[in-house]
C-alpha cells in the first residue's frame, strides 16, 4: 500500500522535487550557447511567456511565440495545428520561460511527445537579457498563437 492507500500509486512529489527529476532529462542551455545554435540554425527558440511579460520586457528576435497552453498543439510535427517550424520530432527545441522553471516542464512535456532534443533556457528570458543578447520590443502587431508564427 502506498500513503494514499492505493496499491501501486506513486507518493505524490512537491515541485521543487519534480523540477529536479525533469531537469536531470534535459541537456538545458544558458543563454550565449542558445543565441548561437538559433543564429547558426541548429535550434528553434520558443518562447512560452504570457503577453504581459513580452509587452514589458520585449522579445528575443527571431524566437517563436507559443503561449504555455498552446505549446504542445504547436509543436508535435504530426498535429494538425502544428506551426510551420515543427519539421519534425528530430528538431532541436529551446523553451524560454521568464525565469527558467516553467520551460523546463514544457521542455519534458515536448519530451514526452517525441520532440527528444527539446530542452531549456537556464534563467529563462530574464538570463537572455541580462548576459546583453539582442531584445526587440513588443509591437501590437506582434502576437502569440495560432497565426502569428516567427517575431523579429
Amino acid at each position: 500500500m502506498t500513503a494514499e492507500g492505493r496499491p501501486g500509486a506513486e507518493s505524490p512529489v512537491g515541485i521543487d522535487e519534480l523540477l529536479e527529476r525533469v531537469r536531470e532529462g534535459l541537456d538545458r542551455v544558458e543563454a550565449d550557447a542558445a543565441h548561437e545554435a538559433a543564429r547558426a540554425g541548429a535550434a528553434l527558440l520558443v518562447d512560452i511567456r504570457y503577453t504581459a511579460l513580452r509587452e514589458r520586457d520585449g522579445l528575443i528576435p527571431g524566437a517563436l511565440v507559443v503561449e504555455r497552453n498552446e505549446l504542445e498543439w504547436r509543436l508535435d510535427p504530426q498535429g494538425s495545428h502544428r506551426a510551420p517550424e515543427a519539421t519534425s520530432h528530430g528538431l532541436r527545441v529551446v523553451i524560454v520561460c521568464n525565469e527558467g522553471y516553467a520551460s523546463s516542464l514544457a521542455a519534458a512535456s515536448l519530451r514526452q511527445l517525441g520532440l527528444h532534443r527539446a530542452t531549456d533556457l537556464v534563467g529563462g528570458f530574464q538570463a537572455w537579457r541580462a548576459a546583453g543578447l539582442p531584445v526587440a520590443t513588443q509591437t501590437s502587431g506582434q502576437s502569440s498563437g495560432w497565426a502569428s508564427g516567427r517575431t523579429s
